[in-house]
């Protein structure tokens, strides 16, 4: 089973929805990880625009990622440029290493119609990857 880690900058928004699609849509092929290199707690936006979706992260908690210390990592995916920029190092030889940066959907100010845009925005550009990435890497 491989290893797989989202990093993100807070662990709050993009890589909690990235967690929660990797891990519905991969079929036990991974375990799925998700990390920050701060930690801002689970962001209700993200929570709510994913139950729409059908899944369910509600029950997800913001790590950081010094927590998963020593785990034999397949994939490290960031999913920001801050992230990617400010990680600090992460010992894993035989990781491979992919970027994407999504826009912050919980940095966006204006109505509740308006950020509810953001949010799908965000959420369904994460689900296309996730889901190109399980079909190139674990199918």
């Amino acid at each position: 089973m491989k290893n797989i880690l989202v990093l993100c900058t807070g662990n709050s928004c993009r890589s909690q929805m990235a967690h929660g699609y990797l891990r519905t849509l991969q079929q036990e092929k991974a375990k799925i990880y998700s990390a920050g290199i701060e930690t801002h707690g689970l962001n209700p936006g993200a929570v709510a625009i994913m139950a729409e979706d059908g899944i369910d992260i509600n029950g997800h908690t913001s790590n950081h990622v010094d927590e998963y210390d020593g785990i034999p990592w397949d994939y490290i995916i960031t999913v920001c440029d801050h992230a990617k920029e400010n990680c600090p190092f992460i010992a894993a030889p035989r990781a491979k290493r992919m970027h994407r940066n999504f826009f912050d959907p919980s940095k966006v100010v204006g109505t509740e119609v308006e950020k509810h845009a953001a949010f799908l925005k965000a959420r369904n550009e994460i689900r296309d990857f996730c889901k190109s990435f399980i079909a190139k890497e674990l199918d």
